[in-house]
């Protein structure tokens, strides 16, 4: 891959970094911002972001054609799922949903560049919103997009950003850094990309020193430790562990319907094999319905091994197949025993495997395509049935036809689901989604208000 030496990740793998190099590019980023960031207004970052996003969905666009060429070896993932999972991206960047993202966050989409009066304040209130001056991103490596979005954000707020990609994980932000970069040279100047090992404590005391917000994404373990070396002036911002399921009504599984809401539970494992916070572990069946759970979970198997000729699973590690292996030989010997458990799985791999039994207590999955089918007598079963993973839950996925969605959503959104959407769409969240229910931008920006 022949890039330019544009940012640290560039270099090649011999050259060592010193805090010397982190610090000075910190310096670097703060006067780019000043000079070529700041100024711009909205509405132009948001053209040159869409931009981007449409150089990218061109099939013969170089950094989308070296990002499937090379990203399979680096990620893990298959071409087809890394293909479809930066397209599900890349169309989310349209100046329609920036506008709603900005209107969501500040209630205006030009907040960011002027003062603006409150609405209905008989104060006569004006506010105007500011992000960090210096952004620092410390990525994890499970899937890129996260990474490319946190980046999409801090030019939206206007800051100077590094991005710590995770160790063998700066493939897919380089290439959109790259892109930005010959797209627009001024603003690309204000992003810098670094790869190395974790617990480098050199590095990171100089990287999080000249910071106005640290960005972290990982587990608990990862969050904790990041935080200690923050400094206490330092705002920080910790995206841990999260994990999904869905939830599949009884009238969802009418003949006529049933085939179409299978396919879409058959995305939701497949997309990014599973790997993201978003992917369902377990998805709940509600009984009774014309097609029964058990043979929810047999068609579902049988979509699961056609999507895989067309879309397959990706490479994984063998300590990875061999705790699959041990998981199947576990539900194997169960089967054989109990007529209330059942499994299908691949033959020769460990692509695809699909777990059906009673017990409605959350489980988690061994990921990589494996996944749990619970039946359940109706939705308050299945929410006590995942209550040891209450407020650690990113997304439930629901098929139910529209006059019972409502309320099923809102008897999630009381237990303490934050996002909700149609099985089928767990790993592809709009650009307005308010990640672990919070504030896509709100926390990254301090307000300013100007009262008369």
């Amino acid at each position: 891959m022949n890039l330019p030496n544009y940012f640290l990740a560039d270099l090649p793998p011999e050259a060592e970094l010193s805090p010397a190099m982190i610090a000075a590019a910190a310096d670097t980023l703060k006067r780019n911002r000043e000079k070529f960031l700041r100024p711009r207004a909205t509405d132009d970052i948001v053209k040159i972001l869409c931009e981007v996003a449409q150089e990218w969905l061109q099939p013969e666009n170089k950094f989308r054609r070296l990002a499937l060429e090379l990203g399979p070896a680096e990620t893990g993932f298959s071409k087809p799922i890394l293909e479809k999972g930066l397209d599900d991206f890349f169309h989310q960047f349209t100046p329609e949903n920036f506008q709603s993202l900005l209107e969501q966050e500040f209630g205006h989409t030009q907040r960011l560049d002027q003062f603006v009066p409150d609405a209905g304040e008989k104060s006569k209130r004006l506010a105007m919103v500011r992000g960090p001056e210096f952004l620092v991103h410390v990525a994890a490596g499970n899937i890129p997009n996260p990474t490319l979005m946190s980046i999409t954000l801090g030019l939206l707020t206007r800051s100077a950003q590094f991005v710590k990609c995770a160790s063998g994980a700066s493939l897919l932000p380089r290439l959109f850094a790259h892109s930005i970069y010959e797209l627009d040279r001024k603003l690309g100047s204000c992003l810098e990309l670094a790869e190395w090992r974790g617990g480098n404590q050199a590095l990171a005391a100089a990287l999080f020193a000249g910071a106005d917000c640290v960005t972290a994404t990982g587990g608990d373990e990862t969050l904790k430790s990041i935080r200690e070396r923050v400094p206490v002036n330092v705002r920080f911002l910790g995206y841990g562990r999260r994990v999904s399921f869905g939830f599949v009504a009884r009238e969802a599984l009418r003949e006529e319907t049933a085939a179409e809401v299978i396919s879409r539970a058959a995305n939701d494992v497949i997309a990014w094999d599973q790997n993201g916070c978003l992917s369902p572990h377990v998805f709940y069946v509600e009984e009774r319905g014309a097609v029964e759970s058990d043979k929810f979970a047999e068609r579902l198997a049988v979509e699961l091994a056609k999507r895989e000729a067309v879309e397959p699973r990706g490479k994984i590690s063998t300590e990875a197949a061999a705790v699959i292996a041990s998981k199947r030989a576990i539900y194997e010997a169960l089967a054989v025993h109990r007529a209330d458990a059942k499994i299908w799985a691949s033959q020769n791999s460990t692509a695809w495997t699909v777990v059906f039994e009673h017990d409605v207590r959350f489980q988690f999955s061994c990921l990589n395509r494996f996944i749990y089918v619970k039946p359940v007598p109706d939705a308050a079963a299945a929410l006590r049935g995942a209550d040891e993973i209450r407020g650690k839950v990113s997304t439930v996925g629901l098929a139910a036809p529209p006059e019972k969605m409502r309320e099923l959503a809102a008897q999630f959104a009381r237990w303490g689901a934050t996002r909700i959407c149609p099985l089928g769409q767990m790993q592809n969240p709009p650009l307005t989604w308010r990640h672990d229910g919070r504030p896509v931008l709100g926390d990254l920006i301090a307000w300013t208000d100007l009262e008369f």
